[in-house]
């Protein structure tokens, strides 16, 4: 007689306790070439299961240039969308009801002039700006500390962050008007206590000023801190990471209580967002890539009382070039995955009881505190960045990265560890594994602009920069101005000239002078200044180096720490910051007498911006001067430089910098010692 199955009680038992959480938002972070170029890989992604955009805008857009702006050149559509105008704006969102999207914008400086372009095209659609939802990141302070696209001082940068927030409460109900920022810190090198102090201490500095502003009556301030969100980063040290955004969570509810008096536990939730490290993708085994993003991710899904609301992934070929449409489906995939077929959804906090998870919170909550209480001291987090305190721990923490991994002390597999590898099947095929960006997009945008400029109303684009330029003058909130800038055609380089006029414009502090290897291995750097004394006495006084960073591209990091270890080696090191014109790095060149120039370009317009700067150097009898060149740089576009003269080309597995001056020093010395 047959038997009866038997049940399995247990498994039965483990199944489904309640109903699963939602799961949470899912991302790309995309935009590129043209506004209809990117509106088709919204769709596209849309269709496959994403839940939310989240906007890429290049970096004229992000610094408030026009396409044709002569900082613009290279720049326009290579690491975001361009949008210029409304029309840029209704073109991205074409057949997209924003009534029935979440959409992010990466955006800061003119976050303002985006946000009221977005409300601009919801009504043109027919769509009340209170059922938008989603987020500006408007966060000015990180932009000073690490990513470089701000434009106005940071009083003035404050006031503007202040009226979006002060506008939005009431008028855009649902929409974040401020993802405060720890992203960029991390990948500029901010230790975990770090990213948390510098993140909070900038959330208290802007809702301090939110609450002196008047703006915003008492009994609706709790709403106002309820509406602010965050940002994050999530390395591959997974513990510390988890343990990371666990003490982010108790230290804003605790913030929220003690400073702010809020009440309402829904108004002091932390409500956060994250991409994961980007800083971390090699070049090297980029496969491996794929294990560090889904290590990242789950620091930041697993513990559910820490969960992020939203989650981004890069995809594993963002260390080479832009990521395909496939590359960030495989990225899509991989939540969609960890949220519907595994159970994490399932469970409450499965790290709440650890004794270990509890001791390393509460160390990461008392070293951020200690931190916190310092800035406080300095007066808040706008003086600490007028001071360059911030600045200069972040490059002085970037450097003491680079010199772990240098020394091994930090394993990077594939780069300083475990490098014999089978060659990839991924990054053999057509297009060497990435995408290509279209070479006539530039142009095409410059020509719609020149459009949009012949077909607007002169009149009106002038009535509504005058309200604008009114609004700034008297201290009155500027959303209500400047969406009416967006409705009379106004374009991004004219809304920020003419606050660049009221306000001027920010130099920030390098952090380059504080900064220092502590703790270096001296050794490893004797040898260069061996050879650099030899060349002293040839030229007569110290090699001078000029580091430049031509474009818009605001990531100084790499810059930075080639500074800091050229001056560790012996150079005389000349090094002004970002955004260059290539007439201004030719000048400097000129005037401060150099002997070697290292450019930085990580924006992909390395072609257009060194070629000027060869040709300006020729022109100005300086091309005897060599020039060396660093940035995610394709190996057919390295030849092509090498081509126009470029001595050497440094991409991101050119980990080792002693190495890198090393190099440069025997370029020199190859060069200065046959001329004697």
């Amino acid at each position: 007689m047959p038997t009866k199955p038997k049940t399995n009680t247990h498994t039965a038992s483990a199944a489904k306790k309640t109903n699963p959480d939602r799961p949470w938002l899912f991302r790309t972070y995309a935009g590129h070439s043209t506004a209809a170029t990117s509106n088709i890989l919204y769709k596209k992604n849309l269709s496959k299961g994403q839940t939310g955009l989240s906007i890429a805008f290049d970096l004229p857009t992000q610094t408030g240039y026009d396409s044709d702006h002569v900082l613009s050149r290279g720049e326009v559509g290579k690491v975001g969308v361009p949008i210029s105008h409304l029309g840029d704006m209704e073109a991205l969102f074409h057949e997209i009801p924003l009534d029935q999207m979440n959409t992010s914008m990466t955006i800061n400086a003119t976050a303002p002039w985006l946000l009221a372009l977005y409300i601009a095209c919801a009504e043109k659609q027919g769509i009340s700006r209170e059922t938008l939802s989603g987020t500006t990141q408007n966060d000015l302070i990180k932009e000073y500390l690490s990513r470089g696209t701000y434009i106005f001082p940071p009083k003035q940068s404050m006031r503007l962050i202040t009226d979006v927030i002060s506008f939005t409460y009431n008028q855009v109900p649902k929409w974040n008007p401020m993802n405060v920022c720890s992203y960029h810190l991390q990948e500029a090198g901010a230790t975990p206590v770090q990213e948390l102090a510098y993140a909070l201490a900038t959330a208290i500095s802007v809702l301090d000023s939110v609450k002196a502003s008047g703006q915003v009556p008492e009994a609706d301030f709790s709403r106002v801190v309820g509406r602010i969100s965050f940002f994050v980063n999530a390395g591959v040290r997974f513990v510390t990471e988890l343990c990371k955004m666990r003490a982010f969570t108790r230290l804003w509810d605790e913030i929220c209580r003690e400073r702010y008096g809020v009440e309402e536990e829904k108004y002091r939730r932390f409500r956060y967002g994250v991409q994961v490290n980007s800083l971390g993708l090699t070049e090297q085994q980029p496969e491996n890539n794929v294990y560090r993003i889904l290590l990242e991710m789950l620091a930041v899904v697993l513990s559910k009382d820490a969960r992020a609301r939203a989650v981004q992934l890069p995809a594993w070929n963002e260390a080479m070039g832009l990521p395909r449409s496939w590359d960030q489906q495989w990225s899509l995939r991989m939540q969609q995955i960890l949220a519907f077929e595994s159970d994490i959804l399932e469970y409450g906090d499965i790290f709440n009881g650890s004794t270990e998870i509890e001791n390393k919170v509460q160390s990461l909550m008392d070293e951020a505190r200690e931190e916190l209480g310092r800035i406080e001291d300095m007066g808040g987090a706008i003086a600490a960045v007028e001071s360059s305190y911030m600045k200069g721990k972040l490059v002085e923490a970037g450097a003491k990265r680079f010199q772990d991994i240098e020394s091994g002390d930090l394993t990077v597999v594939g780069v300083n560890k475990y490098t014999e590898t089978e060659p990839s099947p991924l990054t053999t095929g057509e297009g060497d594994g990435f995408l290509k960006a279209d070479p006539e997009a530039e142009q095409d945008q410059i020509n719609r602009l020149n459009s949009w400029r012949e077909h607007r109303d002169e009149m009106v684009v002038n009535q509504a920069l005058t309200q604008l330029k009114i609004a700034a003058q008297e201290g009155e909130n500027i959303m209500t101005s400047s969406i009416a800038c967006a409705h009379a055609g106004v374009t991004t380089g004219e809304w920020s000239q003419t606050l660049r006029d009221i306000f001027g414009e920010f130099r920030a502090p390098t952090g380059v002078g504080q900064a220092t290897g502590k703790g270096r291995d001296r050794q490893s750097l004797q040898k260069i200044q061996n050879e650099l004394n030899l060349l002293s006495k040839i030229l007569g006084r110290r090699p001078k180096m000029l580091v430049g960073k031509p474009g818009l591209d605001g990531h100084s990091n790499g810059a930075e720490q080639i500074a800091v270890r050229a001056k560790e080696a012996g150079f005389e090191v000349v090094y002004e910051g970002i955004r260059l014109t290539p007439a201004q790095i030719v000048n400097a060149a000129l005037e401060e007498g150099v002997h070697v120039i290292g450019l930085s370009i990580l924006s992909g317009s390395h072609l257009p911006l060194v070629e000027e700067i060869m040709s300006r150097l020729t022109d100005s009898g300086l091309s005897d001067i060599p020039v060396v060149v660093g940035g995610i740089i394709p190996t057919e576009d390295a030849i092509s430089l090498r081509e126009i003269g470029v001595a050497a080309i440094y991409t991101p597995k050119d980990f080792d910098l002693t190495s890198i001056l090393e190099d440069i020093t025997n370029i020199l010395s190859n060069i200065h010692k046959s001329t004697t």
